[in-house]
């Protein structure tokens, strides 16, 4: 019996072991990288201009007063909501459903699938071709830029980005980390261009992450961490039923025992 009671306290606690050990290198962040230097070839991606995207048009020329009736709808306030629940008012022209803002003597321009520049380029282009300005200069900036971080982190949700760039890293270090059971080899940009979703595994237990195109993102970016095997596990039915087996292990040995003193 005493064998007996020294191999189920065995299992018992190898099982424990089993159950609670976790490999580290699945939890480091660009394992094996030492001191080095490398060229940053991997540029900031421009977003594309999507629809209810709320953009800044300020134009301005040598006629301020024929400049200024284009700038007045930038104070219009455009409620949105963030992760939070709170609402914040953003000013801008908002991009109609069908694609297109509506400006003052120009009415409606094209802006969906454009980036910032080209915007900038068709703008100035209807309003010296209408002479309405002399060499206008057009400023765009992107006001509803943001990524969402979902799954494993400490705090998912929308992050808005006034700066316009934002890298993958910083989006994690804003979502307060991954958290122990993230799949850091794993993790899932989702990116939507030209009406189509693109979806792209990344690993950040290697240092391949600084040379992907990946590495910045671009405003309506979706991360998501997934859960590893642990995490999984140890949220599913059948880990219930381990504590309640050992359970009867340990009361069987303490019956055994009884039994065997009394005769």
């Amino acid at each position: 019996m005493t064998k007996f009671y020294s191999a189920i306290t065995s299992v018992v606690f190898f099982s424990m072991i089993c159950l609670s050990c976790r490999s580290t290198k699945k939890v480091i962040y660009f394992r094996g990288q030492g001191d080095s230097t490398m060229i940053s070839d991997n540029f900031v991606p421009e977003s594309l201009i999507q629809s209810n995207d709320i953009i800044s048009i300020l134009v301005s020329s040598q006629n301020q007063e024929a400049s200024a009736i284009f700038n007045t709808t930038n104070n219009a306030n455009i409620a949105s909501m963030t992760s939070g629940g709170t609402v914040n008012q953003t000013s801008g022209y908002l991009v109609s459903r069908e694609g297109y803002v509506v400006l003052p003597m120009l009415g409606k321009i094209k802006a969906q699938g454009l980036t910032k520049n080209q915007l900038e380029e068709s703008i100035t282009k209807a309003l010296v071709t209408k002479k309405i300005l002399i060499d206008p200069i057009v400023n765009i900036r992107l006001m509803t830029f943001k990524v969402t971080v979902l799954g494993e982190v400490e705090k998912p949700g929308v992050i808005s980005v006034p700066t316009e760039k934002i890298s993958l890293l910083e989006a994690l270090g804003l979502a307060g980390d991954l958290t122990i059971n993230a799949q850091r080899d794993n993790i899932l940009v989702i990116r939507e261009e030209a009406g189509k979703k693109i979806t792209k595994r990344l690993n950040l237990n290697t240092s391949d992450l600084f040379s992907s195109p990946y590495y910045y993102l671009k405003s309506n970016d979706v991360v998501y961490a997934e859960p590893n095997k642990v995490k999984v596990r140890n949220n599913s039915n059948a880990t219930l039923w381990v504590p309640l087996i050992l359970s009867f292990l340990s009361f069987g040995i303490i019956v055994s025992q009884n039994v065997k003193i009394k005769f």
